[in-house]
């Protein structure tokens, strides 16, 4: 399917994106994680608060394409008025869950890649994207981002409180989805994506659950070592590739069942890895790759 600019594009992408949370919170049995069958390791949320979470940010996922569409000054001013829009975003989401912190990280990171794809789209032809329209959005998101990292975690030690991420970072030098932002997604674009244009053609549930898994073997997640620490994240991440490796013989949901088990019981929720998923399902959605 080709779609052409004139045909409202802004709001296409914008439910792509939609559709992305709808597709990563419904995807199941997730390790961990909230999905169709239970709460995963999380016992103040459900799947119910998810999809209150993701009407509430619906409107701004439009807004966010549209601020990139609309900019004409620096990238970095870009991001300034987008991440405003962000934090209006969260408050609205925080509302609706009851002040539980559903997509906070997904919120962030979707809305750079939404106000790059925006601006982009000004110098796109048509939609669904090609893997080098792609590719320059992430470029784009990398300009819009740079120097984020160090502007964040500048004089932490003066503040008098911190959030986990900072703490992260002053003990482990974990700079999370800043860090992934200011690289310009390089996960997204090495990882995720190349391995769903290669396996378009399969069923789309063990698709994205095999993708997911993959995520957790390399990711570094940051939501798993503020539960577990170090150690927990490094077992996750060897586990997972084995779970790759034995899933080859057809029985991926079973393992996955199994695994969730695990995961409840330690306590451990692989949130980074799910939002990275989204942010995945998304492009390939504007890919159109299923």
């Amino acid at each position: 399917m080709t779609m052409n600019l004139t045909n409202e594009p802004l709001t296409y992408i914008a439910n792509q994106a939609e559709k992305a949370l709808l597709y990563e919170v419904a995807l199941s049995p997730k390790p961990g994680l909230v999905d169709r069958y239970n709460s995963g390791a999380h016992d103040d949320m459900d799947f119910y608060t998810f999809i209150e979470s993701i009407v509430s940010l619906t409107p701004y996922l439009l807004q966010y394409v549209q601020l990139g569409n609309e900019h004409e000054g620096s990238p970095i001013e870009l991001f300034d008025k987008v991440r405003k829009l962000g934090m209006q975003a969260e408050k609205a989401m925080l509302k609706a869950t009851k002040n539980i912190n559903t997509h906070k990280g997904a919120n962030f990171s979707f809305a750079v890649l939404l106000a790059a794809t925006g601006f982009y789209v000004n110098h796109a032809e048509q939609l669904p994207f090609t893997e080098k329209d792609t590719e320059k959005v992430f470029a784009y998101a990398k300009a819009m981002s740079h120097g984020l990292v160090t502007h964040d975690f500048a004089n932490l030690d003066a503040k008098p409180a911190l959030s986990y991420g900072e703490k992260l970072f002053l003990e482990y030098g974990i700079t999370g989805i800043r860090g992934e932002a200011e690289a310009g997604y390089p996960i997204l674009s090495e990882l995720v994506l190349p391995f769903l244009r290669a396996n378009r053609n399969r069923p789309t549930e063990e698709l994205l659950l095999e993708n997911l898994l993959l995520l957790m073997s390399e990711v570094e997640d940051a939501n798993i070592i503020h539960r577990g620490g170090i150690a927990s994240w490094q077992l996750v991440k060897s586990e997972a590739k084995q779970l790759l490796q034995d899933s080859k013989e057809g029985n991926l949901k079973e393992l996955l069942y199994h695994y969730d088990e695990i995961l409840i019981q330690r306590h451990l929720s692989p949130g980074g890895a799910a939002d990275l998923l989204a942010l995945g399902i998304f492009f390939a959605k504007l890919e159109n790759l299923f």
